[in-house]
């Protein structure tokens, strides 16, 4: 006896099945193929986006920086121009008011008065000349038009004659000591910066300290360096201010009612650095100020 199976039929869909599988897998393939090329294409659009997104927000920053300082350059143009107009019509207001009083005391005896107008009128024009001479040096100082000229001179020579324009804007009962034994001390420096350092720390310290009080100005020679210290007993810099002290156009809250530009030690800490130097101060409110000024000793 003997079965006998046809396998024909499902060989054929053996086959079949197989040749499916085969055609659907390339399909795949294909599909895959396809699938990773969007996905890379994607990818690199969105790495365009991103870098888009990333120069529009860099602009856009930009944008902001430059009008927040466009902002920032218009608000210090209007207190400037304010600070300017309120700086020359005080001194020259009180330089007419001498001039009418002084013209009234035309008798002998009453030279005095006449005397004390006019000292009026040289202390007003002495700060107002100080003042331009301030806003000049700003103006070198931006355009890098300033050039330091060194040269060898008599240390007791430019200290006497600081402390002498000093002397005429002293209050009642002020007083500067500062070290007479300086002959025969000559140093190399520029010699017209030196004196507009030492001229502002002290005017400073005349403006800012009541009458009655003592300046100290002391000079501190040592082998590298020359130190200049100015204390004064005035009103002091409030704790909160004296991070500010040295940015332009800045005054103290305690010092707003004094007349002043706020660009003196600015212009100071400037050259000095220039020069090499640095400047320092303490300070205490209602009780006084000392700064601090080195300078090297140029011996070439």
């Amino acid at each position: 006896m003997s079965l006998i199976i046809d396998i024909t039929i499902r060989k054929e869909t053996q086959r079949q099945i197989r040749e499916l599988n085969n055609e659907l897998e390339g399909k795949i393939k294909v599909r895959t193929k396809e699938l990773e090329e969007s996905v890379s294409k994607l990818q690199s659009l969105n790495l365009d986006l991103e870098q888009e997104v990333k120069k529009r927000k860099e602009a856009e920053n930009r944008i902001k920086i430059a009008l927040q300082k466009e902002k920032e350059l218009n608000e210090l143009k209007t207190k400037f121009l304010s600070l300017v107009s309120h700086e020359f019509k005080t001194p020259l207001s009180g330089i007419l008011t001498s001039v009418v009083l002084a013209g009234k005391y035309k008798l002998e005896e009453q030279q005095d008065k006449r005397e004390k107008h006019f000292s009026t009128i040289k202390n007003k024009v002495h700060y107002l000349d100080n003042i331009l001479n301030d806003f000049l040096s700003i103006e070198r100082l931006e355009s890098g038009k300033v050039t330091y000229k060194f040269s060898n001179f008599s240390l007791s020579k430019l200290v006497n004659e600081v402390v002498y324009n000093a002397n005429v804007t002293l209050k009642s009962g002020q007083e500067i000591e500062y070290p007479q034994n300086l002959e025969n001390i000559t140093i190399t420096q520029d010699e017209k910066i030196l004196e507009l350092v030492l001229s502002n720390l002290l005017g400073n310290a005349i403006k800012y300290s009541p009458e009655n009080t003592l300046i100290k100005f002391e000079i501190k020679l040592e082998e590298d360096r020359i130190i200049f210290i100015v204390t004064d007993e005035g009103m002091g810099i409030p704790e909160k201010d004296q991070k500010h002290i040295f940015e332009r156009y800045f005054r103290a809250e305690n010092a707003l009612l004094n007349q002043g530009t706020g660009i003196g030690l600015n212009i100071v800490k400037v050259h000095l650095e220039n020069l090499g130097g640095c400047i320092s101060f303490t300070s205490r409110e209602s009780v006084g100020t000392k700064f601090l000024v080195e300078l090297p000793l140029i011996k070439d």
